[in-house]
């Protein structure tokens, strides 16, 4: 045997045998110095265990002689100081003295190294006889480690084969401690032989128990028992899940006040999503198909409270202007508080952007209490978009119309189809014709969705749409819909707005009060004539936004701000002005006419320009001008030609003349009819050299015969031409009545000619015609004495 002076390390309750790998935990200082010493040189440590597990400090007589050599293979640190180590069991030894007492043990130990044992005789019967026991006892239920069966069979190394199956017994420490001061291998095996036996009496026993408690159960316990495990793999499955959530879907079913057609074909379907097997890739789409079933609102109805009083008090609250439109929505709501119901076409928002169209049908929806969905209709061009996929194709889904009502979670919300003339259509089919069905009363209590394949009642939802345009929109749609015009806002209008509500509004989003700035009239004023042109308010918005910005970037930088933006420090914070307005003639010109247009940004003010030059009877048009206002002017020159006589000029004045009309602001496309009695009379002032009384405006169509017919966008137009100085309007006489929609300060301060011809609108263009029998009087008057 040889000698080694290794650190000690004195456990509790547990015996380190050779061949064994265990964990430790240490806590003690001396402990912990013993392991850095054994760490600094072989990370060899010799543990031995102490004799009473409950002293702290023990001396060299309260621990045993006999423990074993390891190798530290791990060290862990824990934060509350304590150290975690992994051992692995080398060779037995004794202490023989101790060579240092602090501040950690040292001893000198008398190794046991370990020889060849040859097994003969009786040692080699009794070694087969433990390994025989040891297995019997595995067959009867004991459990070792995984990583110990191979050594257990192994019997090259016997004194291995021995420890490891010492390791695995449930020994004392203090049995395991006499098997490990044992040196002899057969009084070894003998201790261990009577352990297993012990073992192995214990295991029988409790083996022959179990199989009498067995047998004795009978048939009803085998039931419970298989039940138990039953249960056990359902739940392992997921099955016991699955079937709660199919009685789940199935009360829903029976809850959700379907039909009763619709209730049948959900059933159905839940039938077979019940008998398929889980991996079945239609499981997917059945559940998805039952689930939009379930959810979707077959009888939650919002109740109809409509107060005609309150909802005056918020459309007002929420919009200024648009009387007539919020008379139409009122009188509609009216007669829905009557019937009970939804009753009467579809209302059609039309008019240009920003004039408030859409936040209109949301002041509907909070007049009314209900729920507001709104879904954008522009750029759609697949029919499937409104009215769902089939079920067929993969990643289906039902259209926009019923996604809304689920998102709605009633029956009868407002439902916004916002701009519905940008519908598109092509190979995949027509939006439009999907439309038809949900917007006509007498077919969508039942309107067919491709995903659903089950009629659903949309009777009772208020469909609202918007359009910007109604050419565009399908004669067969146009007609199931009543149009709700919203004109564009008056400037006067337009300035109300921005104080009362985009103002406070744009304050407030940009962290400033009243107090840090304020808007003069006047500034805004020029906000909107100067920087924005528009039917709409969105683009004064964004104005007024602007200056908030840079008044709120001045604030954080520490600069000084104004008191109030005034029109004399607009231009700082918006820059230089973007339009100008249409600047009247200073005095009559021979060819020149003022027309008054309508675009979407609202009226306007033209001139347009024509002049006689030498060539070959040619027309020239130049302009940007579009085919209709081109035929305008055609028409106008025919017109000239055929009344030569009495315009007393030559019957061929156009053979060595071309004639060339031009209306200015040439890169802006210009078309319609309006512009027909402003191309004629510009042509005749040209023709007879008599020149234009420059503060007139016109607007109307002619025809070959000289007739003036009626037109549109009178509103807009009369307000373009008071806004640009003009004094006298000629309008065709059908057009007398849209005067009533005009503001009645601005009709005092204008003249009207309501003209039934020509001859009408020359006698009060032209400066002077003496020479001309006019066949008919017009009839000149300010409107205001017979509208106002």
């Amino acid at each position: 045997m040889k000698e080694l002076n290794l650190p000690l390390i004195p456990v509790r309750d547990v015996v380190i045998f050779p061949n064994a790998v265990v964990p430790i935990s240490l806590k003690r200082e001396k402990s912990i110095l013993a392991l850095e010493e054994a760490l600094l040189d072989n990370k060899q440590v010799f543990l031995s265990m102490q004799k009473l597990s409950d002293v702290e400090n023990p001396n060299p007589d309260e621990i045993f002689l006999i423990g074993t050599i390891a190798t530290v293979n791990s060290v862990h640190r824990i934060p509350d100081g304590t150290i975690n180590i992994v051992v692995h069991g080398e060779n037995r030894a004794e202490v023989v003295k101790y060579s240092q007492m602090e501040p950690f043990y040292k001893v000198v130990l008398k190794v046991h190294e370990k020889e060849n044992v040859e097994l003969a005789g009786q040692s080699e019967a009794l070694l087969k006889a433990v390994v025989e026991q040891f297995r019997q006892g595995l067959a009867l239920g004991k459990t070792i480690p995984m990583d110990m069966l191979p050594f257990v069979f192994d019997t090259s190394d016997p004194l291995k084969t021995l420890d490891v199956i010492v390791f695995s017994l449930d020994l004392t420490t203090s049995e395991k401690q006499r098997l490990l001061e044992s040196n002899s291998l057969l009084e070894r095996l003998k201790i261990v032989s009577e352990f297993i036996n012990h073992d192995l009496s214990v295991l029988s026993t409790a083996r022959n128990i179990q199989d009498k408690t067995a047998e004795e159960l009978g048939k009803s316990a085998k039931e419970a028992f298989l039940r138990e495990q039953m249960r056990t793999i359902e739940r392992e499955l997921g099955i016991k899940e699955e079937q709660e959530e199919y009685a789940e879907i199935e009360q829903k079913i029976k809850n959700g006040g379907m039909p009763t057609d619709v209730a049948e074909k959900a059933m159905k379907e839940l039938g077979r999503l019940k008998k398929m097997p889980p991996i079945s890739p239609e499981v997917s789409f059945l559940r998805n198909y039952l689930d939009w079933l379930v959810d979707l609102p077959w009888k939650i109805v919002k109740e109809i409270s409509v107060d005609i009083t309150k909802a005056a008090h918020v459309l007002d609250n929420d919009h200024y202007g648009l009387k007539k439109a919020k008379t139409r929505i009122l009188e509609y709501l009216a007669v829905q508080k009557l019937v009970g119901k939804v009753r009467g076409p579809i209302l059609c928002f039309y008019g240009p952007p920003g004039v408030g169209k859409t936040s209109i049908g949301r002041s509907i929806a909070k007049s009314l209490e209900r729920k507001f969905v709104k879904i954008s209709l522009g750029g759609i061009r697949d029919e499937a978009e409104l009215r769902g996929h089939r079920r067929t194709y993969v990643g289906a889904l039902p259209g926009r119309i019923i996604q809304g009502m689920k998102s709605a979670g009633s029956k009868n919300p407002v439902f916004m189809l916002d701009e519905i003339d940008k519908v598109g259509n092509d190979f995949r089919g027509d939006p439009s014709a999907a439309l038809l069905e949900a917007l006509d009363p007498e077919q969508n209590f039942a309107f067919s969705d491709h995903y659903l394949e089950v009629a659903y009642d949309l009777s009772d939802v208020l469909f609202i749409a918007t359009a910007n345009s109604l050419e565009t929109i399908p004669p067969a749609l146009r007609d199931r819909m009543e149009i709700v015009e919203f004109p564009g806002y008056t400037e006067e209008e337009k300035l109300h707005i921005a104080k009362d509500y985009l103002v406070p509004k744009q304050l407030e989003a940009h962290g400033l009060k009243k107090t840090h700035l304020r808007f003069e009239d006047d500034a805004i004023s020029s906000i909107i004539t100067s920087y924005t042109r528009e039917a709409g308010v969105r683009n004064l918005e964004r104005e007024i936004a602007s200056v908030d910005r840079k008044i709120a970037k001045a604030i954080t930088e520490g600069k000084r701000i104004p008191d109030e933006i005034t029109p004399r420090n607009l231009e700082k914070y918006l820059g230089p002005i973007r339009f100008r307005p249409w600047a009247l003639e200073k005095k009559d010109e021979v060819g020149v006419s003022t027309g008054l247009a309508w675009t979407e940004a609202g009226g306007d003010v033209l001139s347009i320009e024509s002049t006689l030059m030498n060539g070959k009877g040619n027309l020239i048009l130049t302009g940007h001008l579009g085919d209709i206002m081109k035929e305008s002017a055609q028409a106008a020159l025919s017109y000239a030609r055929a009344k030569a006589d009495q315009l007393e000029v030559p019957q061929d004045f156009y053979k060595d003349k071309d004639v060339h009309i031009h209306v200015p602001a040439g890169a802006i496309p210009k078309d319609g009819p309006s512009a027909g009695i402003t191309m004629a009379t510009s042509l005749i002032s040209s023709i007879t050299g008599i020149p234009i009384r420059h503060e007139v405006g016109m607007t109307g169509e002619i025809t070959l015969r000289g007739k003036v017919l009626e037109i549109g966008g009178i509103k807009e137009k009369v307000l373009a031409a008071h806004r640009a100085g003009l004094k006298t309007i000629i309008i065709p006489t059908n057009n007398q009545r849209d005067l009533q929609d005009i503001p009645v300060k601005t009709r005092k301060d204008l003249k009207f000619v309501y003209a039934e011809n020509m001859d009408d609108v020359l006698k009060a263009a032209l400066v002077h015609y003496p020479s001309f029998q006019y066949k008919s009087k017009p009839e000149i008057e300010t409107p205001y004495s017979t509208l106002a």
